[in-house]
C-alpha cells in the first residue's frame, strides 16, 4: 500500500519534471482546498464567539452534523448557506480571490477578524443577534449577493 507521503512525493517529482497534472485533478484539488478553507473560517468564527456547533446549527437552521461536516472541509457550502452562517455568527463573510489563492473570513460587522475577536469580551456581553443584524443592515445596505 502506498502512503499519502509517497503520493505527494510522486506528484512533486512530476511537477519538477514539468509534467502537468490532469486539469480535472487540479480542479478537484482546488475545490477540496476551498472546502477546507471555508470550514476553517466557520470554525474560527464559531470558536471566537464561544458557541458550540449545536448552537450555530440552531441559529443557522442546520443540524450539528452538517456544521461538523462543513468545518471539516467535507462540503462546499452554497452562497445562501454562507449568508445564513454569516447572520448566525453576527458576521460579514469575505472571500478574496487573488491569482490562484483564495482567502475566506468571517469578520465582525466592524471588520475585526477572529483573532482580534478573541481579545474582546465574551459573546454574552455583546449585542444580541437581532440588534447586530439591524446595525449591519442599517450601516451597510443589503446587496443581491448577500441574499
Amino acid at each position: 500500500m502506498v502512503s499519502h507521503a509517497r503520493w505527494k512525493l510522486a506528484r512533486d517529482k512530476k511537477v519538477a519534471q514539468g509534467i502537468a497534472e490532469d486539469p480535472e485533478v487540479e480542479r478537484r484539488r482546488e475545490e477540496i482546498s476551498l472546502a477546507f478553507d471555508l470550514g476553517q473560517a466557520v470554525y474560527d468564527r464559531r470558536t471566537a464567539l464561544g458557541i458550540s456547533q449545536t448552537e450555530l446549527a440552531r441559529r443557522a437552521g442546520m443540524t450539528q452534523p452538517q456544521v461538523s461536516k462543513l468545518e471539516l472541509g467535507g462540503t462546499v457550502p452554497t452562497v445562501p448557506l454562507l449568508a445564513r452562517l454569516a447572520r448566525a455568527m453576527e458576521a460579514m463573510f469575505r472571500m478574496e480571490l487573488f491569482g490562484s489563492s483564495i482567502r475566506v473570513t468571517f469578520t465582525d460587522v466592524d471588520g475585526t477578524t477572529p483573532e482580534e475577536a478573541r481579545t474582546e469580551p465574551p459573546a454574552t456581553e455583546r449585542a444580541s443577534a437581532p440588534a447586530a443584524e439591524a446595525e449591519a443592515d442599517a450601516g451597510s445596505g443589503r446587496t443581491a449577493a448577500t441574499g
